[in-house]
């Protein structure tokens, strides 16, 4: 593939980068630049540079990319999450869970407490996207009641939640991952370990810190004890293994006969605050089924393909070897929005550089991981992160200056393949 042709099928990609931040930095405000109306002008220069197409088979491209079946399922969860959490709102739910933390914990371990709560829970169930369902909607009533910015405190939840889907034995991007490299999961699991520890500790220090200034309120009231038990069911089931979508599903039953049995509202009441909270998802429902069609027609005009052609080329030895693998998952990361279809895109051909040039599949197995992650935790249109922003009701750029941890695991991983760690597995 040419050079102009290559960048030419990424530049939709490179046209949205440049007008959201260009736009925002001359606004002197991330807020005030609507993120629908700059994909809508990437999607329309996408669909007029993919020439040698009728325009009908244009748009049909783009449209098979806004209803793909993974995208399809994240907006139905996106429907679900606004409801329960819009429900759990108005039930009372959250503040009686938020009171259950401030009584419990002390102001001064609100963040790493959230931190490594967001960390088991995604551990435990595997993704990142269940986690921050159940988690964002306390932090930024933590934040709230101990006066603490909202953006850091969903920071935290979504910092927390790429812990369990980098590590996880059931995240899709660990089972993908050493699918493709060959290499059992639990040897992927301890050369991972390896490399993301010293950024877990780091991270929980600079939280320590930063939450030592906090203080809690000087009144707590008394914990509604009944008006928990949906977060609780939503907790235990999502770490047991149930599917997201029917987590959710529970949690709005619970909510819902909670609610109606103490007072807190009558039918109709219920029923328009789940209304209204699938409403509020409109705008991220949009952003994410133009990126969805937005990157089908990169995809579909090469632009995927570019990068692997480039990163490629020029490889010398084992750390030219790993790095390219890193770039690779990264790029195409950027271009998909989903870290677990970059790691399925890049994964054979990485196993083939890995054999080439003698990486441990083990470890090859970690970066692909590692650095799908991080770039996925830093996307200010990635599914985690527009659905934490509608959960906590701010723009994925505000939350973005406190993704302390994806952006530690890039360094860590990074640091590893310079700097040959783990020795034994390099």
């Amino acid at each position: 593939m040419s050079n102009k042709r290559g960048l030419l099928a990424l530049s939709p990609l490179l046209l949205f980068i440049t007008l959201y931040v260009g736009l925002s930095l001359a606004a002197g405000d991330f807020y005030k630049v609507p993120m629908t109306v700059v994909f809508l002008i990437a999607s329309v220069y996408a669909i007029i540079i993919s020439g040698g197409l009728p325009l009908q088979k244009r748009i049909n491209t783009f449209s098979h990319g806004a209803s793909s079946g993974n995208l399809l399922l994240m907006l139905w969860i996106y429907v679900l999450a606004g409801a329960f959490a819009a429900s759990a709102k108005q039930m009372g739910a959250i503040d009686a869970t938020v009171n259950m933390c401030l009584t419990y914990l002390p102001a001064s371990m609100l963040l790493p407490g959230l931190f490594l709560a967001a960390c088991f829970i995604s551990l435990s169930i595997g993704t990142s996207v269940g986690t921050v369902v159940a988690l964002v909607p306390i932090a930024v009533g933590i934040a709230q009641s101990a006066d603490a910015s909202v953006p850091l405190t969903t920071a935290v939840i979504v910092g927390g939640a790429y812990f369990g889907d980098n590590l996880s034995f059931i995240s899709d991007t660990t089972i993908v991952a050493t699918q493709t490299q060959g290499c059992s999961m639990s040897d992927k699991f301890r050369v991972n370990l390896l490399i993301v520890s010293p950024a877990v500790i780091l991270v929980l220090a600079i939280y320590a810190v930063m939450g030592a200034g906090l203080s809690s309120p000087s009144h707590v009231p008394a914990v509604e004890w009944p008006k928990v038990v949906p977060y609780l069911v939503v907790l235990i089931t999502a770490v047991c293994g149930m599917n997201v979508m029917a987590v959710l599903v529970l949690g709005i039953v619970m909510c819902g006969v909670i609610g109606l049995t103490d007072g807190s509202y009558d039918l109709f009441a219920w029923m328009t605050s789940m209304g209204e909270g699938i409403v509020s998802m409109g705008e991220l429902i949009v952003i994410a089924m133009m990126a969805g069609g937005l990157l089908e027609l990169i995809r579909e005009n090469g632009g995927i393909n570019y990068i692997i052609e480039k990163l490629t080329a020029r490889i010398r030895g084992k750390r030219g070897a790993e790095l390219s693998i890193a770039a690779l998952v990264s790029l195409v990361n950027c271009c998909t929005a989903n870290n677990t279809v970059a790691i399925l895109t890049v994964g054979s051909i990485a196993k083939k550089i890995g054999d080439r040039f003698g990486v441990d599949n083990r470890k090859a197995a970690s970066i692909l991981d590692t650095f799908s992650c991080a770039i996925q935790g830093v996307i200010p249109y990635g599914v985690q992160m527009l659905l934490a922003a509608g959960l906590a009701e701010v723009s994925p750029m505000q939350i973005l200056p406190y993704l302390y941890y994806p952006v530690a695991i890039g360094i860590a991983s990074l640091a590893a393949i310079l700097l040959r760690y783990p020795k034994k597995y390099s």
